[in-house]
């Protein structure tokens, strides 16, 4: 599946939960904060925009954003918050779309980097990163960790997540580094429907991601466990990872 069919209406009229899951106060601000410190006084881009869950707030922050991005109905729902004069939006992938001017910090949020499926789609993503920054500008990504220790030998899917109305489940290609997670939904409303939902991934380790970066001219500036600066340890489930642009 093309990321464009993936992020269609259906799922964009879908993915924003005010104030709860990812959109929560707790999980938004935090990160805000963070990226707001990280860029310094001057201008943001976000790689995969979406429906502007961070970019809205950080923008409202003082900082000023723009976006990339690849699905018209997720910019859509972008646009019903902010308009192209408060947010400007690229319209393209973020592996090889530009956006004008330049940036002190260009971030990636909730594992957006993966939904490139390919080593070289993702290296070139850095690569693009570091064409739009300043010298000695910051690229942010947001992460999850392979957790392929819940994977079990011989088995390919294990269930992440399981919850009246909704299973997720991830099935594994280990020799490519995929994984496509299923979201099934069911209605209770007398009607028994059930949908299904579909995104691949390409999972990254951490030194993998390092190595992109160095690629790419970074070099890796901290790595914490969270958006608060929690303590990144081998028992960590995701990462913040912020790179350092040479400044020459």
């Amino acid at each position: 599946m093309r990321q464009d069919e993936i992020w269609d209406d259906d799922t964009a009229e879908r993915y924003d939960t005010p104030g709860e899951g990812m959109f929560a106060a707790a999980v938004v601000d935090p990160a805000v904060a963070r990226l707001a410190s990280l860029a310094a006084g001057g201008a943001a881009l976000e790689f995969a925009i979406g429906t502007g869950r961070i970019a809205v707030p950080l923008h409202a922050a003082g900082v000023p954003v723009t976006g990339i991005e690849l699905s018209g109905p997720m910019l859509a729902r972008l646009r019903s918050k902010a308009g192209e004069s408060e947010i400007p939006v690229v319209v393209g992938d973020m592996a090889h779309a530009t956006a004008p001017g330049e940036y002190n910090l260009v971030y990636l949020v909730f594992n957006t980097i993966s939904n490139l499926l390919t080593q070289p789609e993702q290296v070139a993503c850095f690569r693009n990163a570091a064409r739009h920054l300043v010298p000695g500008g910051r690229f942010v990504v947001e992460l999850e960790v392979p957790d392929l220790r819940r994977l079990p030998p011989g088995q390919t899917a294990v269930v992440f997540g399981s919850e009246p109305g909704y299973l997720g489940l991830d099935t594994f290609d280990v020799l490519n580094q995929r994984i496509v997670s299923h979201h099934f939904t069911f209605d209770f409303d007398g009607t028994r429907h059930a949908r299904l939902g579909r995104s691949p991934h390409r999972y990254i380790w951490p030194s993998e991601l390092d190595l992109m970066g160095q690629l790419a001219g970074f070099t890796l500036e901290s790595r914490d466990a969270d958006w608060s600066g929690a303590e990144f340890t081998g028992e960590s489930r995701s990462h913040v990872s912020v790179y350092r642009l040479a400044s020459s």
